[in-house]
């Protein structure tokens, strides 16, 4: 079984789909930390944001790997770094080169062999298009910065509301708007709004779509 699960940030892609993966007896694979770890690496060594060549090259000769909150690159372990704020500006840029999507897409269709739950902004329209069932989750920009701001607040950090607010939205016109790969739902793809729900009431809805279509 295949599960791909789409949407901006802050929806909560990845705890429903860790959550609705231990569920199925799934492993679940944040495709977003691979985008994260080629950006480490490409800052690692001193490559421009817009040499799109050397982000493209650099994605072709890399070999990564994602188990669960952990992701590794040719071995090395980059989890630590890879949740790095500093990144976001880079991280922009990474994700909407055509050559790096083609070389990470290639990497993520590995551990599927098996059944997987996906999450990201392609999923179930470029990754797994075949996927036996996909779901675009969706929220209000309230409701997503309220989200984000908690889980900053969480780890400690100082919160700028009307910057997150910004950084949110932005993300949101650059992930809809690219060339390669838009954010945006599949066809078929159940449509699932979260402002009222909570993680365990997102699962189940989740997991009663699942269960009706068999």
């Amino acid at each position: 079984m295949i599960v791909a699960i789409d949407g901006g940030v802050a929806t909560g892609k990845s705890a429903i789909g860790r959550r609705l993966a231990e569920r199925l007896g799934l492993p679940f694979v944040d495709s977003g930390l691979m985008y994260r770890a080629i950006a480490v690496l490409a800052s690692d060594q001193g490559i421009d944001p817009d040499d799109g060549a050397g982000l493209a090259r650099l994605a072709g000769r890399v070999k990564l790997r994602v188990d669960g909150r952990r992701v590794w690159a040719d071995g090395q372990d980059l989890t630590e770094r890879v949740y790095d704020p500093a990144l976001n500006p880079m991280l922009a840029r990474v994700s909407k080169n055509a050559g790096v999507r083609v070389a990470v897409v290639a990497q993520l269709r590995t551990p599927a062999r098996g059944g997987v739950v996906m999450a990201g902004r392609d999923i179930g329209t470029v990754v797994f298009p075949d996927a036996d069932h996909k779901f675009f989750l969706a929220a209000s920009l309230d409701e997503r910065v309220r989200r984000r701001a908690s889980q900053f607040e969480a780890r400690g950090e100082h919160v700028d509301a009307e910057a997150m607010r910004r950084e949110v939205a932005e993300s949101d016109r650059a992930d809809s708007q690219r060339t390669v790969a838009p954010l945006r739902p599949a066809e078929d793809a159940i449509i699932i709004d979260t402002d009222d729900l909570d993680l365990e009431q997102t699962v189940e809805r989740v997991l009663s779509h699942i269960g009706r279509k068999g």
